[in-house]
């Protein structure tokens, strides 16, 4: 159960401390003194969104802090899981929102992300209010209260269909796309296939048309290369002249050793001429084998011409550079592979989508039929209820049809129906029931389903407006009983609702100084007979204090009547 709750400049409240007990707790105070803060409160130590709205306006963050006393081994282990530390059965949960809108959790003294702290408080409190009412409104909201009532009866069994239904969507859009497809991947594969055909006769080699360029050239200025490599050569070293390059070195060598004896240092000049002679004779030499290498090189134009056209044609068709076709002709087997391959996947994936069809059939069953049970029990439960708030005529009735599509919450759709009298066909619950009656069903619908909530706090939002009178009592009454089984807290502006209270804690708006401010006051003896009075008539006169401890007394009767 939650001990305390502490709240620092949150909306209207600038500080303020919940001192909660067990059993039955109400807040009652002004409108605008700021009820709903304790419930916005209660939301973000539960990791609900956080808005920077919620901080007061001359404050820079808001801060909650909520203690809750821990009786259970797994709360204890959620809590360990995530390195937080709950303390002689004590955790102490803190959740700040900077004015910027920028959010800290803090779980048994750790820092924690906000999703720990959502997961968390699912197991430790459930918040029932107004906005349940317009929830229920819709199919979704009415299905989700059912599978809510019928627990682990429709969870366990969801939650397996659930995984088959996510597999078998997953499987069926993959295979949808291979059979659409598949008429494309063939024409890929003849493709390819044709493209490697025609590669594998041409072979070409990676530089190849870089290469066949350059024999091109050399092939169309044959001759003028030829002439030029001997005139070059004759040039270096002609046999019948003695005015080549080899000759004037040999000649300047010769001049320079006949007189080395009247001076040493020519003997250095004599060295680079001979060094200088055997460069040009290895030049002629060469210039001579690239002359006879033209004349033997054995290719000719057309021939190197018609093999670049070739060349040029793969490229164009599947290229658009020889370095591309080759890369596609590399990797051709793996795609061909590959395409291949999705032939027999569609096999298996055929296989996998009709075996999990006939397995969604067999839990969706199941899960009708757990809704089926638990929607008679509900009705049931239900109608009993609002015999005890002043609708004796009235049924209740929760109708289960099943459709023939699946979806991810099953076959089913859920309507929430009402007859208030006997005799008529039950219709909408939203369009049969009143203003009133649509209060008092609603709150029927979530003092039912609270009772089957395994979270050990309760709370309810002001579900009991538009109703007054008898039916108050009673549903002060309703929820007295369920305190002795949770922690039940009420925000209401009903004294008959308050009455029935165990704890009763009041928020007043102070309004004296330059910003308005509310505190929280746990009241009793005079206080809360003055509060009492004030929720009756809106004054303390003496007839409403008179008024008020008579109904506190027949509340306390009616508590002890009931155990």
């Amino acid at each position: 159960m939650i001990n305390e709750i502490s709240i620092r400049d949150l909306g209207v409240i600038k500080s303020a401390v919940l001192r909660l007990t067990p059993g039955f707790t109400a807040v009652t105070g002004e409108t605008g003194a700021g009820k709903t803060m304790v419930v916005t409160a209660l939301g973000l130590l539960l990791g609900e969104r956080a808005d920077s709205g919620v901080v007061r306006h001359d404050a820079s963050r808001a801060q909650v802090d909520g203690r809750w006393r821990i009786d259970s081994p797994e709360i204890t282990a959620a809590v360990d899981s995530i390195g937080g530390v709950v303390e002689d059965g004590e955790l102490i949960v803190s959740r700040s929102v900077s004015s910027e809108g920028r959010s800290k959790v803090v779980i048994g003294g750790v820092a924690s992300p906000v999703g720990a702290l959502g997961e968390l408080g699912e197991h430790l409190v459930a918040i029932h209010g107004q906005s349940d009412q317009l929830r229920l409104r819709s199919q979704t909201a009415q299905r989700d209260a059912i599978d809510r009532f019928a627990g682990e009866a429709v969870r366990g069994v969801l939650r397996q269909y659930q995984e088959v239904f996510r597999r078998w969507t997953e499987s069926a859009a993959r295979l949808e796309q291979l059979t659409r497809d598949a008429e494309a991947r063939r024409r890929e594969a003849d493709e390819l296939r044709a493209a490697v055909v025609e590669i594998d006769g041409v072979q070409p080699v990676a530089g190849e048309d870089e290469r066949l360029k350059s024999v091109i050239e050399r092939l169309a200025n044959s001759d003028d290369l030829r002439r030029a490599a001997q005139e070059a050569h004759e040039a270096l070293s002609a046999a019948d002249s003695e005015f080549d390059a080899v000759s004037l070195l040999d000649n300047a060598r010769k001049a320079l050793e006949r007189v080395v004896g009247h001076d040493a240092t020519i003997a250095a000049l004599i060295t680079q001429l001979t060094d200088a002679s055997i460069i040009v004779r290895d030049a002629a030499q060469s210039v001579s084998l690239y002359a006879n290498g033209l004349d033997v090189e054995g290719e000719d134009i057309e021939t190197v011409q018609a093999r670049v056209a070739v060349i040029n044609a793969l490229a164009r068709k599947y290229g658009p550079t020889l370095a591309d076709v080759l890369e596609m002709w590399s990797t051709a087997s793996d795609r061909l592979m590959e395409l291949d391959r999705t032939g027999d996947e569609i096999g298996e994936l055929t296989a996998v989508v009709e075996a999990d069809h006939s397995e969604l059939e067999r839990l969706a069953v199941a899960v009708t039929a757990a809704r089926t049970d638990a929607a008679t029990r509900l009705s049931r439960n239900v109608t009993e209820e609002l015999h005890h708030l002043a609708m004796p005529t009235a049924e209740f009735v929760v109708a289960v049809s099943t459709g023939t599509g699946f979806h991810l919450h099953g076959r089913d759709t859920v309507d929430m129906l009402l007859r208030p009298h006997p005799g008529g066909d039950p219709k909408p619950v939203t369009k049969t029931a009143s203003g009133g009656e649509l209060s008092r069903v609603m709150l029927a619908i979530e003092v039912v389903i609270a009772g089957t909530d395994t979270v050990p706090t309760l709370v309810f939002d002001e579900i009991d407006a538009g109703v007054g009178g008898s039916s108050a009592i009673e549903i002060g009454r309703r929820l007295a009983q369920l305190a002795e089984t949770a922690q039940v807290i009420v925000v209401t502006h009903l004294p008959q609702v308050a009455a029935f209270a165990t704890n009763h804690l009041r928020i007043v708006k102070d309004t004296s100084g330059e910003v308005t401010e509310s505190t929280i006051t746990a009241l009793s003896g005079e206080e809360r007979i003055e509060e009492m009075a004030r929720l009756l008539s809106g004054t303390d006169s003496d007839n409403a204090r008179a008024h008020a401890r008579e109904m506190l007394e027949s509340a306390s009767r009616g508590r002890g009547a009931h155990r």
